[in-house]
């Protein structure tokens, strides 16, 4: 919950020029939705696409406040999150409703970046596997192979989010390895090679390097470090310097 359309418009502004040579595959802005049609409007014609930080898994109805996939996808976004931590912890995010936006998401042709991520309590007993595996079990592995290829699972470590704690490059791996095996285990190898696993929680300029060297790390999900445009640069240069 940052940035006026105004003060996304100059985001935006002092972003392109930074990352316009980049090879990285895909970067994405996702924008509130306040500020959804000026960053769009803003990305027009640069490498940058644009997607949304949430969504409802109705078309539409009598849900005041709530915006739906197809809304997002006619205002120009190509991605959404869904299920993200901050969504589980504050809003009453379960694995059943992100089954259900997911499905929403893929339905009006968006691209989710699905959430999973276990607690500081989970991670200290040991349980961080079987919280991985139940959030898979619950919100992805439900879906069909077709609507599986095209979406992309952030791994967010609770404990990470926001609190300057990063899991080591190692931690990251290992948990991106698990999820990769849940994935060969449900859709097949092939769709474990292809699945693509990005890593969240407190990802800056200075560990995004080390992060990105591990083979397991398919790309990042940057929180509060994509606020600046050259602390976001920076880290999107990573992710194809390594």
């Amino acid at each position: 919950m940052y940035k006026t359309a105004g003060d996304a418009a100059t985001f935006m502004e002092g972003l392109k020029p930074l990352v316009a040579a980049t090879a990285v595959p895909q970067i994405v802005v996702c924008a509130p939705y306040t500020a959804l049609h000026t960053v769009i409007e803003a990305a027009r014609g640069s490498n940058i696409d644009v997607g949304a930080q949430d969504l409802f898994w109705l078309k539409e109805g009598a849900y005041t406040g709530e915006v739906s996939g197809p809304m997002l996808a006619a205002a120009g976004c190509r991605w959404v999150i869904v299920g993200h931590s901050e969504r589980r912890q504050y809003f009453g995010e379960t694995d059943e409703t992100v089954f259900k936006k997911t499905g929403a998401a893929l339905e009006a042709g968006l691209h989710p970046i699905v959430c999973v991520g276990e607690r500081l309590e989970d991670r200290e007993a040991g349980h961080t596997e079987t919280v991985l595996a139940g959030q898979f079990a619950g919100g992805l592995a439900q879906l069909n192979a077709e609507q599986f290829a095209r979406i992309v699972i952030a791994y967010e470590p609770v404990w990470a989010i926001g609190t300057g704690k990063t899991a080591t490059p190692g931690m990251a791996a290992a948990a991106h390895s698990f999820l990769r095996g849940q994935v060969a285990a449900h859709f097949g190898n092939q769709a474990a090679e292809d699945c693509r696993i990005l890593y969240g929680g407190s990802v800056n300029a200075g560990n995004s390097v080390a992060l990105m060297e591990e083979e397991e790390l398919d790309g990042a999900l940057v929180g509060g470090a994509s606020l600046d445009p050259t602390s976001f640069a920076a880290i999107v240069k990573s992710a194809y310097s390594t």
